[in-house]
C-alpha cells in the first residue's frame, strides 16, 4: 500500500483537465454508499461497509480513474454494465476524499453526498465505528445519505434499534436455576 505522502503524489500527477473530467463524469455517474451489514461476531452486531463507486457500459473512463487513482477494483457485470468501486478505508480516505476536496462536484445532491460520506469516513477514521454512538451516529448519517427515490436499504436505523432492544433484554433477563435434590 502506498504512503499518505505517496497517494498525495499520485493525485498532482492527474492533469487539471482530466481530474476535472473524472469531477464531472463522477457528478453525473458515481455514487457513495454505506451500507450495514449484520454481523452476530461484531461488538454491536452490525458491520458499516463503505464504498465509491462509478458505473458505465464503456470501461474506457472507469479504466483511467482506476489507473490514476491507483487504487480499486473493475468488474463487468453480467448485465455488461461496469463498475469500479473503491471500498478500502485507506484510499477512501487519502485518495477518494481528497481528489474530490481539490476538484468538487457542482450538483448540490452530489456536494451533500459527498459531505455525508466524508463526515462518515471521519467518523471511522478516529475509531467511532468501535462505540455505540459512534455508530448510531454513522447509522444516523447514512439515513441522509443518497435519499430519494429509488433508494433501497436493506436494513434501517430501526433495524439496528430493534437488535439492539433486543439484544438489551436478554442481557438483562434474569436467569432462573432450578436444582432438583
Amino acid at each position: 500500500m502506498l504512503s499518505a505522502d505517496n497517494q498525495q503524489e499520485r493525485l498532482e500527477k492527474i492533469p487539471v483537465s482530466t481530474a476535472c473530467y473524472f469531477a464531472g463524469f463522477i457528478d453525473g455517474e458515481g455514487s457513495f454508499n454505506v451500507a450495514l451489514i449484520p454481523r452476530k461476531e461484531y461488538r454491536f452486531g452490525w458491520k458499516i461497509y463503505l464504498t465509491f463507486n462509478v458505473a458505465q457500459k464503456d470501461p474506457t473512463t472507469l479504466k483511467l480513474i482506476q489507473k490514476y487513482f491507483g487504487t480499486g477494483r473493475l468488474e463487468e457485470r453480467k448485465d455488461g454494465v461496469w463498475n469500479y468501486s473503491v471500498n478500502d478505508f485507506k484510499s477512501l480516505k487519502n485518495i477518494v476524499i481528497p481528489f474530490f476536496e481539490k476538484y468538487p462536484f457542482l450538483s448540490e445532491l452530489k456536494k451533500k453526498n459527498f459531505a455525508i460520506f466524508k463526515e462518515i469516513v471521519e467518523v471511522i477514521g478516529r475509531d467511532g465505528h468501535f462505540t455505540k454512538d459512534g455508530l448510531e451516529e454513522i447509522i444516523i448519517l447514512r439515513e441522509k445519505l443518497n435519499e430519494g427515490k429509488g433508494r433501497k436499504r436493506k436494513y434501517s436505523f430501526s433495524d439496528y434499534k430493534k437488535s439492539q432492544e433486543s439484544s438489551e433484554t436478554i442481557r438483562q433477563t434474569p436467569i432462573e436455576i432450578s436444582v432438583k435434590i
